[in-house]
This record gives C-alpha cells, structure tokens and sequence, in this order.
C-alpha cells in the first residue's frame, strides 16, 4: 500500500481549478473499500512536574491535553463559573470529573476511528515527560509500535496527537506505516460525511489548507520538473506548481462558500423578517443533538451513535405550549481540539449560530467527562463569538443513569434534564423555551368575532391557546393567549 494515500495526492490537487467543481468530492483519509482497514491506535500523554497543593513538595501530575484545556478555561472564566460547569448535575456521582484522562482520550480516538470505518487493530500508549521535537515520542517507543503494528497487520498508525509535517514524516520513515494524527481523522469523518455541495465544499477547503504545508519532501513527484540534457536551468519545481495550483483552488473554493454566506444571508434575513425565533442546537459530537432535533420537530434527520453523524445544518419548526412558532436549528457537534480550519471553513454553517435567538447546549449526561465536553463547547462558542448569547442547558441521556443518580436531578430556569430518546421531559423542556423567549410574547385578551369570520377563527384556533369560548347573537366571545403578530390581524375583533 502507498505510503500517500494517508493524505490527498499531489495529483487530485494539481487538476486545474476550472474543471467543473460540482464533480470534486472531498478525499477521504481512510481508503473507502469492501475491507475495512486496520487501525492501530497510539495514545500520548505528556507529563509535568507540579508542586501539589498544601504538600510542600514537589510531585509528578499528569496533565492531559483536554484537562489542561479545561483548567486554562476555568482559569479564565473564574472560580465561580468553573464550579458552574457541574453544578447542573448531581453532586457525589462518579459522572463527573471535569479531567480527561489518557484512557478518555484513547476511547474519544477509538470513537473516531470507528466513525471512519476502521477496525482497530492494537492500542498503544505513550507517557513521556516531553513531546520528541523530531518524532513526538522518541525514536526507540516508535520501532515498538511499528513491530507491534506489523504482528497485527495494521494498515495505519492514528496518533491521538496533531503532528507537525516533519514529525509525520519522520515517523513514517521509522514505521513504514501510513501516519494519520487527530486532525486529518476528523478531516477524513467530515469528507465522509458531507453530503450537500455546501458541506463539501467547506470540507475541501479545510483539507486544502491543512495539505498546504505537508506538501515538501513527499517523494519523487516534488522534484525538478524536468532533467537531462537540453532540460536543465532556471525552472519550476513540482512542489511550487502544486502549491501554486492549490492557492488557486482555495480561492475558487472560498468564493464558492462565499456565494453559499450570501445565499445564506438572504434565506436569514427572510426568516428574521417574520416574529419567529431561531434556537440553535450546540453540543459536543455524539451528545444527541439531532435525536433530540427530531423529537421536539417531528423530522427524521440521521441521527447515529458515532460521531459527526451530522455535518449539514439543518432548520425545521416546531410550537411551542403557546401556540408561539419556534425554529430549531441542528449543527454540527464540536470536539476537543476541534481544527481551527474547520472552524474557519465551517463559518458559514456556524453563522447559524452566532444569528440565533437562543443557544441550547446540549450535554451527554451519562458521560464521564460531561463537564470537560461543556468547557469544550465553551471555548468554541467563545471563538464564534456567541458565549454571551441566552443559553438553556440540556442534560440529555439521563435514562442511561442509575435510578438514584435519577431521583437526584433537579431541573431550574436554565437547566432541564431530559432523555430525547425515551421522550423524558420534553414537555419541561417546552415550557422552559416558552419562558425564555421574548419575541412576539403571547399576552391575554378577549375577542368577539362573528361566526361567519370562518377564516379569522380558524387562525386563532391555530395560532393562540384558548381558554374559553362563548356563542351569542352570531357572535363568537372568546379568551386566549395570542402572539402580538396573531393581534395586529385581529384588531377590529379585540374588545378593550
């Protein structure tokens, strides 16, 4: 197998960018084939040395990635906020350690892989005082990994790390062995999982970037573009054509999105005409975000246990208890280490939440490191600029709790605990949003509306919650909630 099949060749990039861009799809990592490949999995942590509180004395700590992310976000946002982060699930319970373990990092990669079709062959983990500048992980550790992946006939190493291009290519020349880190994995699950041209093209955009800067020193195909008599000279090199003609496939790309923003614009704008409000769905990947899209609008989006099963927004309605209209906005799940290209290609998409009139986050409640993914999503939205926008928070997948951990939740104005799945508090959650929202705001009035006004009744029927209604003279007496937009239609009818 080649060794440049990790990555989008040289020779897919170099097509000019005139062709017709409807037939490029983005390349999958991960050859898409009848058998799936081996994955051998390599875990790294690295350690340093802290003193410990109150011992006087100096000890080793480990530090993982996502735990030192989410301490430099609680450092951030204060000792009160960070306590925040698990104050809306049960105290004592096991779920919730706020530190990313090693071995929560490793099942987060395992998840990963299998999202993108893998079958993993072999585990391996790494503690090491310092990341190697060379190899990451020193050279010794990386010829018993590739002994260890070869007796299980791997076809692929995935690092739980980024690598730089140098450490890449540095270790394929130890392992013999396709390399893949963390972000060209979740590269490879969005090309897999991009279905509208919009989603492909922000994937390609975002693979485009990230080849970018590994294109030096990948084989043959970079040398000289001729050599010999009558050939040699001044010239370019096949690196500069394929970097020159990558720079002109991501402007085409990116004016292509640019075109998808302004569409996008106009459809928004459209809707923020009318008095109904946009409530954005966020979340880690795999915290049931489109499962519960489905229950609160009765739609049949794909909704899947592996991770970004969703990648292309979706926007349904739905009423609320007051007959008020709602738009739900599904969206792409966040991650740790979440790529800053995707974030950058994904702008477009995740307009749709910077633009939304509520932000429901939604949290695995079932999950051990519930309160770790929360600061995650945090420092996403952070990055959108929507940290400061109204938000509900959403503990889903409480049927996967224990009956005790259960009867210990309590829901307030700002949380609500609920099982998408099982339709558990779906109803709270409603009433919560009906709170919440202050658009077109239902108030309390009577009505006398003629009988034969067939048309008149019917939308109020529809559109307001009646509490009583009375037939005199050919008139209809009526009390109800209705939307101010419902009232401006009906003002003749409002008796004062």
């Amino acid at each position: 197998m080649r060794r440049d099949d990790s990555r989008l060749s040289s020779r897919d990039i170099s097509q000019d960018s005139s062709q017709d861009s409807s037939r490029r799809q983005p390349k999958p990592l991960l050859n898409p084939s009848e058998r799936r490949e081996r994955a051998f999995l390599v875990g790294v942590e690295f350690r340093s040395k802290g003193r410990s509180a109150g011992a006087g004395k100096t000890n080793s700590a480990t530090i993982t990635p996502g735990a030192q992310a989410a301490r430099d976000h609680a450092a951030s946002l204060g000792a009160s906020s960070s306590s925040s982060l698990s104050s809306f699930l049960p105290a004592g319970s096991p779920i919730f350690s706020s530190d990313f373990t090693s071995e929560d990092s490793l099942a987060e990669l395992r998840a990963l892989a299998t999202s993108a079709g893998a079958e993993i062959a072999g585990e391996f983990m790494q503690r090491r005082d310092r990341p190697e500048p060379a190899t990451l992980i020193g050279k010794g550790k990386l010829e018993e990994i590739a002994g260890a992946a070869a007796s299980v006939s791997a076809d692929v190493i995935l690092f739980d790390h980024d690598l730089s291009p140098s450490q890449q290519r540095n270790i394929e020349r130890v392992v013999h062995t396709r390399v893949i880190d963390r972000t060209q994995l979740i590269l490879d699950i969005f090309a897999r999982h991009a279905r509208t041209r919009e989603g492909q093209l922000q994937v390609e955009l975002a693979q485009l970037e990230y080849l970018l800067p590994r294109l030096a020193g990948r084989g043959v195909e970079m040398s000289q573009l001729g050599g010999g008599i009558g050939t040699r000279g001044p010239g370019e090199t096949q690196l500069e054509t394929d970097r020159r003609k990558i720079f002109r496939r991501v402007r085409h790309v990116k004016q292509q999105i640019e075109n998808v923003r302004r569409i996008r614009a106009q459809q928004r704008q459209r809707r923020e005409s009318l008095p109904v409000c946009t409530v954005a769905l966020v979340g880690y990947t795999n915290a049931g975000k489109s499962t519960l899209f489905n229950a609160l609008t009765q739609s049949s989006v794909a909704a899947s246990p592996r991770m970004f099963a969703t990648l292309d927004p979706t926007i349904r309605g739905a009423k609320l208890p007051s007959r008020r209209k709602v738009l739900f906005s599904d969206t792409v799940g966040f991650i740790r280490h979440l790529p800053h290209t995707l974030v950058s290609a994904f702008r477009a998409t995740l307009e749709e939440v910077q633009r939304a009139t509520l932000i429901m986050q939604v949290s695995d409640a079932s999950s051990p490191v519930s309160a770790e993914q929360d600061a995650q999503v945090e420092s996403v939205l952070k990055e959108l600029e929507a940290d400061k926008k109204p938000r509900l928070r959403v503990m889903n997948k409480i049927d996967l709790l224990l009956p005790k951990q259960r009867e210990s939740l309590r829901d307030d104005e700002r949380t609500v605990h609920l099982s998408a799945a099982k339709g558990i508090g779906l109803s709270t959650l409603l009433d919560r949003l009906d709170a919440l929202l202050e658009e077109d705001r239902p108030r309390r009035v009577r009505l006398r509306i003629p009988q034969k006004e067939g048309k008149t009744l019917a939308q109020l029927q529809a559109g307001a919650r009646i509490y009583s209604r009375q037939y005199q003279d050919g008139l209809v007496l009526l009390e109800a909630d209705a939307p101010a937009s419902l009232l401006r239609r009906m003002r003749e009818w409002v008796v004062e």
